[in-house]
C-alpha cells in the first residue's frame, strides 16, 4: 500500500460555506431542516478541527444509512424525568446530536436546580466526534463527561467472538485562562475512523491495532474492517473500559447491546442505534467558584513538568489555522459533498 493523500489535490472553503453545503446535502438524503441544521455544524466542526476521521469521511456512511431507512432524518426525540437528576431521551431512531438538543434545556435546568444532571439516550444512532457533545457544557462552566456504544468489533479477554464495540467516551472541564480542556478517544488501541482514513489513504496501520477474519494480528487496514476486529487499548485493562461503557450506555439506558444487530433490516445502514449517557455537574456545588483556576493550576502544572501536548492543543490549534486561513479538504471530499448537497451524487 501506499499513501494517497499527498499527492490528492485539496481545496480550501470557510467553515460558514461547508456547513451549509452539509446542511443541505442531509436535506436532499432525507433529513429536515431541523435535524440538518444540528449534524451540519458537527460535521464541519470536525473538519474545521482536523478531526478527519468524523468529518466528510462520514458523509458516505450518513447517506447510505438516511436512504436506506436505517435511522430516520425527521425523529422527534422525547426527554422527560425519570428522576430528579436523570433525564431519559428516546431518540425515535434518528440521531444522538438530535435527541441531545432535545434534552438541553431539561438537563441545565436540572443542573441549575439540583447541581447535576444525567442524561441517558437510548434509540439513537451516534455516527461523529463526542468533543463536540461536551464542548458547549464545559463553556457553561459545567464539568462533563459522556461515553457511547458501538456496533461490535472487538476481541478481548481472549475471546473469539466480536461483542463489544469500541465505545468512545469523552470528558470535559472549564478552566479560567482558556477554553475548556476536552479529551475524547476510543476504547479501542485506535478508533474504527483512524483505520477507515488509513484504508481511504492506501496507509497500514501500526501493529496492535486489529485482527483479520482468521484472528491473526494484520497491519491491513481492510483486512481489519472486513471482518476483522480491533483490539482494546491496555488489553485487559482497555476491555473493562469497554464494558463499563457498554453498560452505562446501553444497558442502563434501555438501549441496544453492541451485539444486538438488526441491521439486516437495511443492510445499507453503517451506522448503529445504541444508547449514550452523558452526565453534567456543576463543579462550584463542591469546589465553589475558584474550580476553573484550579483546573488552569493543574494544567500549568503538567506543562511546568515537560507536557508538551495536552488534551485539546491540536485540535485548537488546528482550528484557529482554520478560522484565520479557511478548512482545507480534499477536492474529490468537496466535489462528492457537492454532489450530495444538489442531488447529483452517484448512489452505489
Amino acid at each position: 500500500m501506499h499513501d494517497q493523500t499527498s499527492v490528492m489535490p485539496t481545496i480550501t472553503i470557510s467553515d460558514s460555506d461547508l456547513t451549509e453545503l452539509l446542511r443541505r446535502a442531509f436535506q436532499r438524503c432525507g433529513m429536515d431542516e431541523h435535524n440538518a441544521g444540528i449534524l451540519g455544524p458537527i460535521v464541519a466542526a470536525a473538519e474545521r478541527d482536523g478531526a478527519r476521521s468524523h468529518g466528510l469521511l462520514r458523509m458516505a456512511g450518513y447517506e447510505a444509512t438516511l436512504r436506506s431507512g436505517w435511522a430516520s432524518g425527521i425523529a422527534r426525540p422525547v426527554a422527560t424525568h425519570a428522576a430528579p437528576t436523570i433525564v431519559v431521551v428516546d431518540g425515535q431512531n434518528g440521531f444522538a446530536q438530535v435527541a441531545l438538543a432535545a434534552a438541553r434545556s431539561l438537563a441545565l435546568e436540572t443542573v441549575d436546580e439540583l447541581g447535576m444532571a444525567a442524561i441517558c439516550i437510548r434509540n439513537a444512532h451516534h455516527f461523529a466526534a463526542l468533543w463536540p457533545d461536551l464542548e458547549p457544557f464545559a463553556e457553561r462552566g459545567l464539568v462533563a463527561l459522556t461515553v457511547v456504544n458501538s456496533r461490535s468489533r472487538l476481541v478481548l479477554w481472549g475471546g473469539k467472538n466480536k461483542v463489544l464495540g469500541t465505545n468512545p467516551m469523552a470528558f470535559a472541564c472549564p478552566r479560567a485562562d482558556g477554553p475548556p480542556i476536552i479529551w475524547d478517544q476510543a476504547a479501542s488501541v485506535r478508533a474504527q475512523g483512524e483505520v477507515l482514513l488509513a484504508r481511504k489513504a492506501g496507509k497500514p496501520v501500526a501493529e496492535g491495532i486489529g485482527l483479520d477474519a482468521d484472528g491473526n494480528p494484520t497491519t491491513d487496514p481492510a483486512a481489519i474492517l472486513d471482518g476483522g476486529a480491533l483490539l482494546p487499548f491496555g488489553g485487559h485493562k482497555g476491555a473493562g473500559i469497554a464494558f463499563m461503557i457498554e453498560v452505562l450506555a446501553a444497558a442502563m439506558s434501555g438501549g441496544h447491546l453492541g451485539f444486538e444487530e438488526h441491521r439486516s433490516e437495511a443492510p445499507n445502514g453503517r451506522s448503529f442505534n445504541g444508547g449514550q449517557f452523558l452526565l453534567l455537574i456543576d463543579p462550584s456545588r463542591s469546589a465553589g467558584p475558584n474550580f476553573p483556576m484550579r483546573t488552569s493550576t493543574l494544567v500549568s502544572a503538567l506543562r511546568e513538568a515537560g507536557a508538551t501536548r495536552l488534551p485539546s492543543d491540536e485540535r485548537l490549534h488546528r482550528r484557529a489555522i482554520s478560522i484565520r486561513q479557511g478548512i482545507e479538504i480534499l477536492e474529490s471530499d468537496y466535489r462528492h459533498l457537492l454532489a450530495m448537497a444538489e442531488g447529483t451524487a452517484i448512489r452505489s
